[in-house]
């Protein structure tokens, strides 16, 4: 089996291809001083980046999870997400809350999507 390491870090790989499925790490914001609405669309964004890098794009998500530090901000969170969702494509969500290494950071998300058929 072929695995490629996509956004590879001193400690993770951003995404990971393999088995057919592209497994994405925890995504965080890249500017931590926004609110959870501008983190959430910021990460969406990453993992818009990433899902391109691997040949595939959010329509191909099938499961994701959200992480709030304080679950107060679900809507927020879920206005920047519904602005994102393809909502013909809705993957599996869980959302749950717990604290994040950084405290400045206010969503975590990380998923599960399909991977391009390779010929």
């Amino acid at each position: 089996m072929t695995i490629r390491r996509l956004a590879e870090e001193q400690r993770l790989s951003g995404a990971v291809v393999a088995g057919g499925m592209v497994w994405l790490a925890g995504q965080v914001a890249d500017d931590a001083t926004l609110g959870t609405e501008g983190q959430t669309a910021d990460i969406l964004r990453q993992i818009d980046a990433l899902l391109a890098e691997a040949g595939t794009d959010k329509r191909s998500l099938v499961s994701v999870t959200v992480v709030l530090t304080d679950i107060g901000d679900a809507a927020a969170m879920n206005r920047a997400w519904d602005a994102w969702l393809d909502p013909a494509h809705k993957p599996a969500r869980m959302t749950i809350q717990a604290p994040l290494v950084d405290p400045a950071w206010k969503v975590e998300i990380t998923g599960v999507a399909l991977a391009p058929a390779r010929g």
